[in-house]
């Protein structure tokens, strides 16, 4: 029977084009379960992911999706509740496909009512295996940095925040700095400094320059825990999120008194060298005068003696 009202004819036209974009997705699973989770419709992008036609699963129970260790843990009925209680239920894990391969799901379930009466479930499921493994990339790639930076003894490596604190400590700091991490992780990184350049205010002056012209780099002297002073290169570069926002610093401090030792040895051997040579020089200068002096004498004696 046609509907009797232009409205009525509007919301049939309206449903029917809903119906058509739901069924045409085919990067999304969306159907419908019935109170019991038994599948009531099936659309393209569910027959693309799982691999069920909708003839074959249509009347099937949701929980055929779920791996077997998870249906005998009680999963899907502990989502249908979920849904039931919170009006809506999110999780990602493992599924099913009708080839028995799985794949990693994004799922939300929202509850439908009608008349204040639950007469279903709208669940939607995406495959994310790809986005999963990138991410399980990223997390494994961060973790072998993080031990790389934490393992390495030569230079200290460690975070601060925005304000100059110790957010992390490696192995050089502590090797360098004699501090271990519960005892340095909190604390300001001005006790880094002489007293002397915290008193003409170093520590904020080295902050800000990082934060201002991206990097800040140089040479001078620090203190240890125990409080002997050592000789540091040290760079400083200020950390952005994605929004430009500073998140604090990555501070790398490396001992360089051997180098540094070594140097002014070296300058002195040069001085010590570049003064012999002038005495050197001044010791020949000096025997060619008196060559020349005695060979005149000799000529003004002989013609005296004449």
């Amino acid at each position: 029977m046609m509907p009797k009202t232009k409205n009525e004819r509007n919301l049939l036209e309206s449903e029917r084009a809903f119906r058509l974009l739901v069924q045409g997705v085919t990067d999304y699973a969306i159907y419908l379960l019935d109170p019991n989770g038994i599948v009531s419709n099936w659309n393209a992008g569910a027959e693309t992911i799982k691999g069920y036609g909708a003839d074959e699963i249509v009347g099937q129970h949701f929980s055929v999706f779920y791996p077997p260790e998870d249906r005998e843990a009680g999963l899907p009925a502990t989502a249908l509740e979920a849904a039931r209680r919170n009006k809506r239920f999110e999780a990602e894990g493992w599924r099913m496909r009708k080839d028995g391969t799985r794949f990693f799901a994004s799922v939300v379930i929202d509850t439908i009512y009608e008349n204040d009466v639950l007469v279903g479930f709208a669940k939607i499921t995406r495959d994310i295996t790809e986005r999963m493994q990138a991410r399980s990339a990223l997390s494994e790639s961060e973790n072998l940095f993080r031990l790389l930076v934490s393992n390495v003894t030569d230079y200290a490596l460690y975070m601060l925040d925005p304000e100059g604190h110790v957010t992390s400590w490696n192995l050089g700091g502590q090797r360098i700095k004699g501090y271990l991490p519960d005892e340095i992780i909190g604390q300001h990184f001005s006790r880094f400094y002489t007293p002397g350049d915290r008193d003409a205010g170093k520590p904020a002056r080295a902050l800000s320059i990082a934060r201002e012209k991206g990097r800040y780099e140089e040479e001078g002297l620090r203190v240890r825990k125990d409080g002997t002073f050592f000789w540091a290169s040290v760079v400083i570069d200020p950390v952005r999120n994605d929004a430009g926002e500073l998140i604090g610093f990555a501070k790398i401090t490396r001992d360089i008194t051997e180098r540094r030792q070594a140097a002014q040895q070296l300058e002195r051997m040069q001085k010590q060298l570049a003064e012999a040579q002038k005495m050197d020089a001044l010791g020949q200068l000096t025997g060619g005068v008196a060559h020349d002096f005695n060979n005149l004498l000799m000529a003004i004696t002989g013609n005296v003696r004449l």
